[in-house]
């Protein structure tokens, strides 16, 4: 690594401004070419491995480029919500309401692991929780968890255009929606879990500086 390096030329992050175009080509698409729109949000969720991959071979591993990752997956989830509050107005509060928790809890916890540095033990930890530590260190888990969320809005977006083939006498969207709900919900709950987890953590902080602030006056 040398200081003429640049970060936004290597290889994962150039992977990366490949998904952000697809989705937004995806988004352009969204209400009028189910087809084109799908076939590019695919290749762009499919891409999160690749730039993951691609990290670790090159070891170009990035700050800028792990925040660029998360910011594609939040605002492709988001916009195809938004879409969906546009094909399905009656059901507009829960998916705006998943849309808030989503990116609230997200991007609270984000920040609080950022500053909070991981320096004091009062700290809550979820992977010390059995359940939480599957999913932090299962890849397997994790992937389930973040494609089945993502196969369930996909599916009810599908739907609204077709049924697709039809398997045992059920649509295979209708299907892959109905397979994909449960995880889907308890992915919302593993956020919430975050949120309050982090909003906890972020308290400690602001003790621990208030106690530091009386202590220097």
């Amino acid at each position: 690594m040398t200081e003429s390096e640049n970060i936004f030329l290597f290889v994962p992050n150039i992977i990366g401004y490949g998904r952000v175009i697809l989705a937004i080509i995806s988004f352009y698409f969204m209400t009028t070419n189910h087809v084109i729109a799908s076939w590019c949000y695919i290749i762009s969720a499919l891409l999160d491995a690749v730039d993951g991959h691609a990290a670790r071979y090159f070891n170009q591993g990035t700050k800028f480029g792990a925040m660029l990752d998360q910011l594609t997956d939040r605002v492709g989830t988001m916009c195809l919500l938004a879409t969906l509050c546009i094909f399905y107005p009656s059901y507009s509060f829960w998916f705006q309401l998943s849309m808030a928790i989503d990116i609230s809890c997200h991007w609270i916890y984000l920040h609080t692991t950022v500053l909070q540095g991981k320096t004091s033990h009062k700290f809550i930890d979820m992977s010390g929780n059995p359940i939480m530590r599957v999913y932090y260190t299962n890849r397997t888990v994790l992937f389930i968890m973040c494609a089945g969320n993502e196969a369930f809005y996909a599916a009810l977006y599908l739907l609204h255009f077709t049924e697709g083939p039809i398997l045992i006498g059920i649509s295979l969207f209708r299907l892959v929606m109905y397979l994909s709900a449960p995880i889907a919900f308890i992915k919302t709950g593993i956020s919430l879990l975050h949120g309050y987890t982090s909003c906890i953590n972020l308290s400690i902080i602001d003790l621990k500086e208030r106690q530091e602030h009386s202590k220097v006056n």
